[in-house]
């Protein structure tokens, strides 16, 4: 990606047709001015807020030590994370080692405290040695931060985090509090779980608690389906697929599995960009409806319902797959047996059960598979092709036709295997035989149990979803815990998502708040977060939306549109020329991150806050289907701080500091409210346009497109 030194994106004026009567929209000289100001930082910032403090680089943490807190002896100094045991020692504390440090600031996730002097101790200094510290068995994620001058003050570094293991002892492990301690608290665990917190959902959870409302959403029926409102609409596009999508998202109760639906289709992609899948939408729809049957199923289960999928068969090739032909010199497309080991499965380099590589000798990753994989995997799915009534005619495994019709169901019905297409002879691949004469369907079932046995499939499963639901570098505890919860539930089930689920959105490590954590929020979320924090209405019921996939006008991202099979992101992609990539930390979404896609978002925002989101709503008209309710928000538009702060917190959870509050009040001041002698539609515009630019000015800010 590109990071430009120049002058800040052009922002195109208000297009007419976005106006309503009234003449709504944020478009006065100020909102404009200000806009452009936090266009021209906002690629940097974007990188930047999510990743790493820009504080001066003389205070500096360079690493941890655990000590003896009795003698004072140090046990081990780790970087960013380590494991100690507390037999021998069963009282220990942590030093910061921090250069050109007046004090330090340490934060766990549950409270926070400064050290003045050295040496900098998490649980403080005691007299000539250490403050005394028995800690139970467990992970510790503990940060500091160096700052200049003394109780935190001054210039400040940037903040270090260790995440510590201790084993050695039998009390339980900590966890982190249940109970959200406030609304901010709560409305950000539920922005990591939903499409978007609303006041509902967030009294609900003050109420009951992070594993009770997650319990309480594993409970909740399904939404209707995506199919069934897909052929409501009868145009059959794939518009209508992704009115679909944003129609549940929006309004549906188990907004838990939609979420984990659309993180799934993150991993296991199909794309309404090929042509091929583009010409089956209503089986696309019914596929989202596949991926919520299983979002809280299990993952073999998953497994083979892509495998055998006719979707998942055209867009990666296995289709029609036919058995090797010496005489012609056929082979079998080897495309699916490549990607369900290498994106849907154990990925490319073998794995820790904390999803650190395992290497050689010399330092190099250990590759999971050969060439020779491949291409032996590859016989496995030779011989599936479409489910049709004249099986197992040969133009039914080539086209899915029958006397030159072709079947209409035959995208929604799952692959039937051809005996005739099929390789029967040995298959030996990851160390594992598939005897020849084996049918296609016992092929396929002793292939995919070899494949979600593998030790690899826990950690990076599991880290991919932690980095979809809540920070994109989690630690190797963290990923180490999914893996465990993934590898057993607690009952002995392997694969289980429900367990994945509590233990990627409960763990410690998700409730910390530092400027390594959390992520990027990839911009459909961030229009999902908006509408449903100002509740949308559909005003024809047909969730009239555009595809949001351009970015240069929308998003840059619509669902379902993913440009290749690697997603939109690649996991593991770094922002060049970051302070992130300078750490090595990854920021997946900066992928698709541009001075383009900054302006077009900004511009796309600006529209939707003033005319709503989605086509016009009717012939002529040129309000669009999807209005906002920002009743509440108008009742405060006399009273510019408090209008600024109830925004700030619907869409930010707190995050916005003293600064950007005051600029936005600034901002949004400036523009008067008409005085006597004016008339009711110019004061409701006017109040309006204060509405619409602080809405604006927040969803452009780098608090609200990186959720910490």
């Amino acid at each position: 990606m590109t990071h430009s030194t120049g002058p800040a994106p052009t922002l195109r004026p208000d297009p007419p047709r976005h106006r309503d009567a009234a003449g709504h929209g944020p478009s006065t000289t100020v909102t404009r001015a200000l806009t452009q100001r936090l266009l021209r930082g906002l690629p940097a910032l974007l990188m930047a807020a999510c990743l790493a403090s820009n504080g001066a680089a003389a205070q500096t943490l360079q690493s941890f030590t655990v000590v003896n807190a009795d003698t004072g002896a140090d046990i081990a100094t780790f970087a960013a994370s380590g494991t100690v045991s507390v037999l021998a020692t069963p009282r220990i504390n942590i030093r910061a080692n921090a250069s050109n440090a007046a004090s330090v600031v340490f934060s766990d996730g549950t409270s926070t405290r400064t050290e003045n002097a050295a040496p900098f101790a998490y649980k403080g200094n005691s007299g000539p040695v250490y403050a005394k510290w028995t800690p139970a068995i467990g992970t510790y994620v503990i940060s500091a931060r160096p700052f200049s001058g003394r109780s935190g003050s001054g210039t400040a570094g940037a903040t270090a985090t260790l995440t510590l293991t201790v084993t050695g002892t039998t009390a339980p492990p900590p966890v982190a509090q249940d109970r959200p301690a406030t609304r901010n608290e709560a409305a950000r665990f539920l922005a990591q779980a939903t499409f978007g917190p609303v006041d509902a959902d967030i009294d609900r959870l003050m109420n009951i608690g992070y594993t009770a409302w997650i319990d309480e959403q594993f409970a909740t029926p399904r939404s209707g389906t995506h199919q069934a409102f897909f052929e409501t609409l009868n145009d059959g596009d794939d518009k209508e697929v992704v009115a679909a999508f944003w129609k549940n998202a929006l309004t549906g109760r188990d907004q838990l599995r939609l979420r984990m639906a659309y993180a799934l289709s993150q991993i296991f992609v199909i794309s309404l960009e090929d042509g091929d899948v583009d010409n089956h939408d209503r089986a696309v729809a019914a596929w989202l409806d596949m991926l919520n049957t299983h979002s809280f199923g299990n993952y073999r289960e998953l497994l083979q319902a892509v495998s055998v999928s006719p979707l998942m068969g055209m867009y990666l090739t296995h289709i029609a797959n036919q058995k090797a032909d010496a005489a012609t010199g056929r082979v079998p497309d080897e495309n699916y047996a490549r990607e369900v080991m290498q994106l849907f499965s154990i990925g490319l380099v073998e794995l820790h059960p904390d999803g650190r590589p395992r290497t050689d000798g010399g330092g190099a990753a250990l590759e999971t598979y050969t060439p020779a994989d491949v291409s032996e995997l590859a016989k496995v799915f030779t011989g599936w092709s479409w489910a049709c009534p004249a099986f197992p005619d040969r133009s039914c495994f080539l086209r899915g036709k029958s006397d030159n019709r072709e079947f209409a169901d035959r995208a929604l019905r799952p692959m039937v295997a051809y005996p005739d297409f099929h390789s029967i002879e040995a298959k030996s691949f990851l160390g594992r035989t598939i005897p020849a004469g084996t049918s296609a369907a016992d092929s396929l079932r002793i292939a995919l149990d070899h494949l979600a046995a593998h030790p690899n499939v826990g950690p990076f499963i599991g880290r991919q979803l932690i980095q979809r639901f809540t920070t994109s570098n989690p630690s190797p505890a963290y990923v180490g815990a999914v893996a465990r919860a993934f590898d057993n539930n607690g009952a002995g089930v392997r694969g289980d998502f429900k367990a994945v689920l509590k233990a990627v959105l409960t763990h410690p490590e998700a409730r910390v708040v530092s400027d390594t954590s959390g992520k990027v929020r990839e911009p459909v979320l961030r229009l999902s977060a908006f509408m449903r924090a100002f509740p949308h209405r559909s005003v024809s019921g047909r969730f009239d939306m555009e595809l949001t996939n351009s970015p240069a006008t929308a998003l840059g991202q619509a669902p379902l549109h993913s440009p290749s099979v690697f997603n939109f992101y690649r996991p593991g992609y770094m922002a060049p020329g970051t302070q992130s990539a300078a750490r090595r930390l990854v920021a997946p979404e900066l992928q698709i991150v541009n001075e383009t896609s900054v302006a077009g978002y900004v511009n796309f925002m600006r529209d939707s806050i003033s005319a709503g989101v989605g086509f016009p709503a009717g012939s002529g008209l040129t309000r669009r289907d999807l209005q906002g309710d920002y009743s509440a928000e108008l009742a405060l538009a006399a009273d510019v701080p408090a209008l600024v702060d109830r925004v700030t917190t619907r869409l930010t959870y707190g995050a916005v500091g003293a600064a950007r509050r005051a600029e936005i009040i600034a901002a949004v001041t400036s523009i008067a409210l008409p005085g006597s002698g004016s008339s009711q539609t110019q004061i409701n515009a006017a109040r309006r346009h204060r509405v619409n630019a602080a809405v604006l000015l927040t969803v452009a800010a780098p608090e609200f497109v990186v959720i910490k």
